[in-house]
Formats: C-alpha cells, sequence, structure tokens
C-alpha cells in the first residue's frame, strides 16, 4: 500500500514537472511569435514602402487585410461547427442581423481600427521603423489615460512612474530625431517627417480611446471573438472601401487595385490578416511581463534590423530614450500587488504591442483563466 501510494506521487510529480516543462516551452515560443510579429510586421511595411518603383494604394491594402481576417474567421467558425454551413449561417444570422443593436456598438471601433490602419502605413512610410516602434509605445499612456477617465480605473505607483519614463523617454527620441536635419526635412524619397509624426500621435490616442471604448460598450458580451471579428470585418471593409474610393479612387479605377502589389507586399497583407490571429492563439501561455518583454526585445530587434537594411543612425541621445522607453514598458506590465481582475484586465491591455493594433482588444471577448490572466491580449484587428 505504502509502495503503491509513493509509486502514485512520484508519477504525480513527474507528470507535474513534464507539464511545468511544456509551459516553459510554450511561454518562450510565445515570447518569439510576438517579438516576430511585431517587429516584422513594422520592418516589412517600411521595406515595401520605401522600395523605388510603383507603390501600391495602402487603402487597398487595408481592405484586403479586412477581407481575408473576415474570411478566416469565419472558415473558423465553420470548423467550429463541424462544416456545417446552415448552423454557421444560422449563427451568424441570429448574431449580426438579429442582435442588431449590439452589432452596430461595432460601427465606432471598426472606423477607428480603420482609420489606424491607414495612419500606420502613413506613419511607417515617413518615420525611420525604430523610431516608430518607440514613439508608438504612446499607446499605452493613452490607453491608460483614457481607462481611468472612462472607467475610472486605478493605476499603482509603478505604473504612474512608468508612464512618466515613457513620455520622457519618448520626448528624449523626439528630440534625437528634430536635431537630425535629415529628419526635419521632406528628403528625395519623399519621406516627411512632421506627417509621420502627427500620423502615429493620432494613431496612439485612437489605440487608447479604441481599446477603452470596446471594454466599456461590450463588457460582459456572450458572443466569441470571432463573431466579433466578423463584425468589425464587415465594418472595416465597407469603411475601408469608402476610403479607398475617397482617397485613391481615381487612381484605382485607372491602374487597378491590385496595383503595385509584389510577393513582399502579400506578406505584409497576411501578416496583418494572420499575424494577430496567430499571436492571438499563441499568447494565452505569456503573462504581462512575458509581453512587455516581448515589446521590449520587439524595440531592439527593429533598431538594430533598421541600422543594416536602412542605414538608420543610433547615437547617444537615441539610446537613452529608447532605453526608458523599453524600461517603462517593462514596468508598466508589472503586477500590481493587490490587482482586481479588471485592473489586472487593463494592465493587459494597455501592454499588448502594435502588430493593427493592434492592440489588446482581443482580450476583452474572451473568458477569464483560474489564474485572473486573459487568455490572451493581442489584438486581431492589429493597429500595431
Amino acid at each position: 500500500m505504502a509502495a503503491a501510494t509513493h509509486s502514485q506521487g512520484t508519477g504525480e510529480k513527474t507528470a507535474g514537472r513534464g507539464q511545468s516543462e511544456g509551459n516553459k516551452r510554450l511561454k518562450y515560443l510565445s515570447l518569439a511569435v510576438l517579438v516576430v510579429q511585431n517587429a516584422t510586421l513594422i520592418l516589412s511595411i517600411r521595406y515595401v514602402r520605401t522600395l523605388p518603383g510603383d507603390r501600391f494604394f495602402t487603402t487597398s491594402a487595408v481592405v484586403m487585410a479586412e477581407v481575408l481576417k473576415v474570411l478566416t474567421c469565419l472558415l473558423i467558425i465553420l470548423l467550429q461547427k463541424r462544416f456545417s454551413v446552415k448552423d454557421t449561417v444560422l449563427l451568424l444570422l441570429d448574431s449580426i442581423v438579429l442582435q442588431y443593436r449590439d452589432t452596430l456598438k461595432l460601427a465606432v471601433p471598426s472606423l477607428i481600427y480603420t482609420l489606424q490602419n491607414n495612419l500606420q502605413y502613413i506613419a511607417i512610410s515617413n518615420l525611420p521603423a525604430a523610431t516608430f516602434q518607440v514613439t508608438y509605445q504612446l499607446k499605452i499612456l493613452t490607453t491608460a489615460l483614457f481607462s481611468v477617465l472612462m472607467l475610472r480605473k486605478s493605476l499603482s505607483r509603478v505604473q504612474w512612474i512608468s508612464l512618466l519614463l515613457l513620455f520622457s523617454g519618448v520626448a528624449i527620441v523626439q528630440m534625437q530625431q528634430e536635431g537630425n536635419k535629415e529628419a526635419s526635412v521632406k528628403d528625395s524619397s519623399g519621406q516627411n517627417y512632421m506627417v509621420g509624426l502627427v500620423a502615429v500621435v493620432i494613431s496612439c490616442l485612437s489605440s487608447g480611446f479604441a481599446g477603452v471604448y470596446f471594454e466599456k460598450i461590450l463588457k460582459g458580451s456572450s458572443a466569441s471573438v470571432w463573431i466579433r471579428n466578423v463584425q468589425l470585418g464587415i465594418f472595416g471593409t465597407g469603411l475601408g472601401l469608402l476610403g479607398l474610393w475617397w482617397n485613391d479612387g481615381t487612381d484605382i479605377a485607372e491602374r487597378g487595385f491590385l496595383f503595385g502589389y509584389t510577393d513582399m507586399v502579400w506578406c505584409v497583407i497576411f501578416n496583418q490578416a494572420f499575424g494577430g490571429l496567430l499571436v492571438a492563439v499563441v499568447v494565452k501561455y505569456a503573462d504581462n511581463i512575458l509581453k512587455g518583454f516581448a515589446t521590449s526585445f520587439s524595440i531592439v530587434v527593429s533598431t538594430v534590423t533598421s541600422i543594416y537594411l536602412f542605414g538608420f543612425h543610433v547615437d547617444l541621445l537615441f539610446i537613452v530614450g529608447a532605453g526608458l522607453v523599453i524600461g517603462a514598458v517593462y514596468m508598466y506590465s508589472l503586477p500590481k500587488g493587490s490587482s482586481s481582475p479588471s485592473s489586472s484586465s487593463a494592465s493587459s491591455a494597455s501592454s499588448a504591442s502594435p502588430s493593427k493594433d493592434e492592440g489588446a482588444e482581443m482580450e476583452l471577448f474572451l473568458p477569464k483563466d483560474e489564474g485572473g490572466i486573459a487568455a490572451t491580449s493581442t489584438a486581431v484587428h492589429l493597429t500595431d
């Protein structure tokens, strides 16, 4: 009897150790996926927008990414319904048409995301990838401020300090760029630093508002994340087409919707469409600290890669500013000493990285696990 009990206890310990090692591997895999998705999306957009030759229409790329995301989510829903077309159609009819008021709630965030996706193309086309990556972390500050103002959420002292460091770091980076003569004037390739800066600042403001708006209007919603993304995608595609017609309608009528599309452009679109979905699935194994570390590490990767790919110049001022931002992102992701589920959710939402961000919205639709950590915090609708 004692031997059997001892054998059972040993088996449980071995199984527990194996599960712990498996979770550790999944965490490291989550970290790798987060870093690669964050860094490659920004670097690839920067690369395709600075190549000589015909440039694709960014408005068409935004629409294409929305369409691909909707089709992917529909396929996942169909798979969940065991390929029953009837059940899938009935579910979509009930969730989208019959519950039209719930669907209409997503019109505002969808408009914001469509604007955000187009602004990101403008920003990355006019800013060095490393500068954009650092500056875009201001979305953490805007999300935190909107959470305090709209949801009456409280931040810890460490989080307030981290937000101050974040703002200081971004300000230092902007001072470094302003001191660079090449950054302050329109260069020969048609890049304009001020246009890029305004675009990224507006994108950060919209990112913060969208995340908090999501949490405010959809709290307690029972709809699945895939249904939510179909709803968002329907509005996003329609609004994207409207923006395409308004901004590039005449040119696209002459040259075609897919004008300027290359293999690399398709890689960018697929990264936007599927990268967020992939990260959303994988990041459930990562905690807030790991996500903060991934964001910080992706800034380093973007900076180092920009030096070799784009000849980006790094000086002491940039290193100091970027270092403050990296430290602030990591500090903000640290758990609060006495965090409530709502504040934990806010921290998780705010610390998510860019890739449309985007962002931390997806956790708002997913159930919490037993430890109180959201199953994921990366937006399927990438803003980042």
